[in-house]
């Protein structure tokens, strides 16, 4: 630990004030002697954690002064052995905004050790208001991804692996940490799906020297050439992660041999800032007359960077072999800003135009303000704005804006102004008409048109992909729609004025709920599009209140003395063989049939609008939905057995021989309570490919079976589908 703290101290001491040092060890000495310095929640030190974490900060993202001193700090204010007055006194009011950003956050957690619905919002507010709270928290995360494998609570790993693949990974992605983003992306595979990552790890390792004698080939002529030049470079192969092969298999649904960009090669020029785009555009010169290059694949982030401040060309050229390689080509300021992010672009700002973010960060802060938005909507607009690749779409004053890939003419329209994107009809596109539909391609001058009579509508929520769009076009929907209500509102009181008829409160909202409407909203709502005859909805309030009057009459033939059997008592006998979150027993729940989980493997519970399904951690879903719904992700697994068996289907290769599936099938029957459910086989070339249904028990009768069903001979393969 005091090694650590020494290098930290060398690390960031320039940005350091005189007597920044003897004022952290005062208040932290203050704090161990109060035993402000417990285990967290994970059972880490969190004084080493704390360390660590500003060592991340300080050394892979490159903030000082304020964002380190913050993350020595926060503990020491969050237990109270100082007050924020007292930091802002001795350490400057930056590092107390930030303490105070980071106490926020960590009293989120405090509340609930997820990041679920209530709270969401109130993290993103947190992150929103300062930036560099943003980027502690990602350290943070990363370190205990680091750490993971010393937690000993399996529940914690999964909720630390999730959160860092929906929320932290892609946030790193969006503030141009790519590196801490990989691997963030890596860890909570190998957390979450261990079989997988250790499957594509080893395939890696094994195809390492013909990948390396292939990039050497690859690299030669280029090396050579640019030397001649007279160009300062490095040039180097790099191996993507384990992540994006890994989504690569899912989305190409393909071998692990059948894919070929396992790598890129990466070429970093040291140059002059002026001479930046030149000399990026000779090497590209150079790699593209040696190597036919693929037009479709090329991106230039020379021009016009990314939101982030990430700048590089890259480009897809046909190697050896009749292989295609990707090609990034950057100077040493460009790669230090992918590599660091936002702090290395803050190094450059002055140098560089403005970078985007603040932009972005406003974004987010006005999705935030929309505050009747669901919390699942909230993630899903978030997202939106988090993920997708930028185009670069003109005014026709030549005013640029940035807008995700996609992007409609109805997007560019909110972009520009709510107004001008509520009362879009229209555009021209080069003096062209088109929709609002139209996807706007880089480098569109666009110019909108309007009409005074034109309001959002409820099909435009299909139309558009960024978050403020959608965020805007619902609240103009919802202000419509409370207009409407209370015209209908309106419209049932006078009718039944009319009729003369005294209505009452009660009995209509007992009405409202017998006709199947959950909200009173619903229901007039549906009066005002004209889906519900004001008339009819008095004539069934008449007849109501004449069942009411009835029953009142004669109690005895009340439903209400009709006495069910508990259902407590029905499922007394009934045995628990799952345990959802927290130890809670007798939830109700279904197994998913997208991956067939059977007692004994890895299992995850997703809260769905069909209840709990439960699913195999390594479900070719999974990492969609710890991605996207991580919130909605509970513990579960398996307690006493009950005696059931489920199906599982094995998927069988060999040689084409007629006995073959016979020898199989005979296996299946000597197996004791083991069923055979179906089996479907296809020849082709001499060989077999077949699945079988078999009803089981467990996943050790499922590996038994498989070993034995591996020996019968002429089967060459056999895995679980």
């Amino acid at each position: 630990m005091l090694k650590l703290y020494r290098q930290l101290i060398d690390l960031v001491g320039d940005s350091l004030l005189p007597d920044d040092i003897t004022k952290v060890k005062q208040y932290i000495r203050q704090a161990i002697a109060q035993n402000g310095y417990r285990k967290d929640l994970y059972g880490l030190d969190i004084l080493t954690r704390n360390l660590n974490t500003a060592w991340i900060v300080a050394d892979e993202i490159g903030l000082k002064r304020s964002a380190v001193l913050a993350v020595m700090l926060y503990q020491v204010v969050f237990e109270e052995h100082c007050t924020l007055a007292d930091v802002e006194r001795d350490f400057g009011n930056d590092t107390a905004n930030v303490i105070h950003g980071l106490i926020k956050t960590h009293e989120l957690y405090g509340k609930n050790a997820s990041v679920n619905n209530e709270h969401f919002r109130t993290l993103l507010i947190s992150f929103a208001e300062d930036v560099r709270v943003i980027l502690i928290m990602i350290a943070e995360r990363l370190y205990l991804m680091r750490m993971a494998k010393f937690i000993s609570e399996d529940d914690h790993r999964l909720q630390i692996a999730a959160e860092a693949s929906y929320l932290y990974a892609p946030l790193s992605h969006k503030l141009g940490l790519y590196k801490i983003k990989s691997e963030l992306e890596d860890l909570s595979l190998k957390f979450r799906d261990r079989e997988t990552f250790d499957f594509i790890k080893s395939k890696l390792n094994e195809t390492k020297r013909s990948r390396d004698k292939y990039i050497a080939e690859f690299i030669a002529p280029v090396e050579t050439k640019l030397h001649t030049l007279g160009l300062n470079f490095d040039i180097k192969g790099r191996t993507k992660s384990i992540h994006s092969i890994h989504n690569k298999l899912l989305k190409q649904k393909t071998e692990f041999e059948n894919i070929y960009d396992l790598f890129a090669i990466r070429i970093i020029l040291d140059t002059p800032l002026d001479r930046e785009k030149a000399e990026c555009w000779q090497v590209y010169s150079v790699v593209t007359d040696m190597y036919q290059p693929n037009p479709k694949r090329m991106k230039d982030w020379l021009s016009v960077p990314k939101s982030n401040g990430y700048e590089s060309l890259h480009t897809t050229v046909m190697g050896p072999e009749g292989r295609w390689v990707e090609v990034q080509i950057r100077t040493k300021r460009m790669d230090e800003i992918a590599e660091k992010g936002l702090a290395a672009h803050w190094k450059y700002k002055g140098l560089k135009g403005e970078s985007g973010l603040d932009d972005w960060l406003n974004n987010v802060r006005e999705v935030l303000e929309h505050k009747d938005s669901s919390p699942n909507e909230l993630i899903d607009d978030f997202k939106m704005d988090l993920y997708d690749d930028e185009i670069f779409v003109f005014t026709p004053k030549g005013d640029l804006f940035k807008l995700p890939k996609n992007a409609t003419v109805l997007d560019f329209a909110f972009a520009i102004h709510t107004k001008i994107g509520s009362r879009c009809t229209s555009a021209k596109i080069n003096g062209k008409n088109v929709s609002i539909k139209h996807k706007l391609q880089s480098g569109d001058q666009v110019d909108i048109q309007t009409s005074p009579n034109q309001t959002p509508k409820q099909d435009w929520l299909n139309i558009v992909v960024t978050a403020k769009a959608r965020v805007k076009i619902k609240q103009s929907l919802k202000e419509q729609a409370a207009k409407q209500v209370e015209l209908a509102k309106e419209l049932l009181h006078r009718r039944f004025k009319n009729r003369k008829i005294d209505e009452e409160e009660s009995k209509l909202m007992r009405l409202i709920k017998k006709m199947g409407y959950k909200t009173v909203t619903d229901f007039y709502a549906d009066i005002a599009r004209d889906h519900l005859d004001v008339n009819t909805v008095i004539d069934h309030y008449l007849e109501q209140e004449k069942k009411e009057q009835a029953l009142a009459e004669h109690p005895d033939r009340s439903a209400e003395n009709f006495n069910a059997a508990s259902p407590n008592e029905s499922l007394s006998n009934k045995e628990d063989v799952l345990v959802i979150d927290k130890n809670l027993t007798g939830i109700d729940y279904s197994l998913a049939k997208c991956c067939n989980p059977i007692y004994g493997d890895d299992i995850f519970g997703f809260v769905s609008s069909q209840g709990i399904k439960i699913h195999r951690l390594n479900c070719p879903n999974a990492p969609e939905m710890f991605k996207r719904f991580g919130y909605r992700i509970v513990k579960a697994q398996w307690a006493g057995k009950s005696g059931a068996n489920y199906p599982v289907t094995l998927k069988v290769v060999g040689h084409d021989d007629i006995g073959i599936v016979t020898n199989i099938t005979s296996v299946i029957s000597k197996e004791n309570g083991m069923m055979l459910r179906s089996i479907n086989i296809d020849s082709q070339d001499g060989l077999f490919s077949g699945t079988l249904t078999v009803m089981l028990s467990d996943t050790s009768v499922m590996d038994g079976l498989i070993k034995k069903i591996k020996a019968v001979k002429g089967v060459k393969q056999v895995s679980r589908y």
